[in-house]
């Protein structure tokens, strides 16, 4: 049995986001000592390594309940697979985007020479919407 202090560290996480974690119900809540010190057995460890590497590779919170839900009910694999696919599908998206506005950012700095004063700037006059190219549909969608 490991204090909240060690579980953390054996897992990775922060203290506050393994209490965070088990609010959310996604760590039952632990054993206690006569204290009321959490106590976490290595079966909370590996959930929270799943929970930590499930996040590394960009699953959100709801996505990683989903996921610990199929795996303590026996889930199936083709569920598993279809949440990391759409993941991955909606990662592929951000990335897109990230590239058109990656590209162009490449293209305003390579249109301002870095002299003189901002008046005129191309940076700038494209972030105003004066006769710069049009930003407006290369900046990331929320959602």
């Amino acid at each position: 049995m490991h204090t909240i202090g060690k579980a953390a560290e054996r897992s990775g996480l922060s203290v506050d986001t393994l209490r965070y974690y088990e609010r959310e119900g996604l760590l039952p809540s632990p054993r206690r000592t006569a204290a009321r010190y959490r106590l976490y057995d290595q079966a909370a460890i590996d959930r929270l390594r799943f929970i930590n590497r499930a996040k590394s590779l960009g699953f959100t919170l709801a996505e990683i309940r989903e996921l610990l839900q199929l795996n303590d009910g026996g889930g199936q694999r083709d569920s598993v697979r279809t949440i990391a696919r759409q993941r991955a599908d909606e990662i592929g998206r951000k990335i897109d985007e990230l590239r058109r506005v990656l590209a162009m950012l490449e293209h305003l700095v390579g249109e301002c020479d870095g002299h003189g004063r901002l008046a005129g700037c191309p940076i700038i006059e494209a972030l105003l919407g004066n006769d710069g190219p049009d930003t407006t549909n290369t900046l990331p969608r929320k959602g």
